[in-house]
């Protein structure tokens, strides 16, 4: 098992417990995060189904896959916290809904292209 399989493994499993706890705690996350409760419900679900994903298929689809999908999820992780973070301290009480929203659309992005992304080429 390669360093980037590992990393794979562990990126879904960070994404399936982050799911169980915004799930389990919804309510008191979305006062904290000033968003609907429903919003940290989707989100969770949605976490869920990536973080299940990326580890039911380590095994079929490249590393390369992972590697891109990975980073491009969390660049624009780091990106949406960060415009969060400045909406909050201008007053805005929409930081915290942005950063929800934006990892409800970018697990099930990142689900659909792994789940349509071509099968890794066994070695011969």
């Amino acid at each position: 098992m390669t360093r980037r399989t590992v990393g794979a493994i562990a990126d879904g499993a960070f994404k399936a417990v982050l799911a169980v706890v915004y799930l389990a705690g919804a309510a008191p996350l979305a006062r904290l995060l000033g968003t609907p409760v429903w919003l940290l419900v989707v989100s969770g679900a949605a976490l869920l189904v990536c973080g299940g994903l990326e580890l039911g298929y380590t095994r079929s689809r490249s590393m390369r896959t992972y590697l891109r999908l990975m980073v491009a999820y969390d660049s624009g992780w780091v990106l949406t916290a960060l415009t969060g973070l400045l909406m909050a301290w201008r007053g805005s009480g929409a930081g915290g809904e942005l950063w929800m929203g934006y990892q409800t659309a970018a697990s099930l992005a990142f689900a659909a292209l792994l789940l349509t992304a071509p099968a890794k080429i066994p070695a011969a």
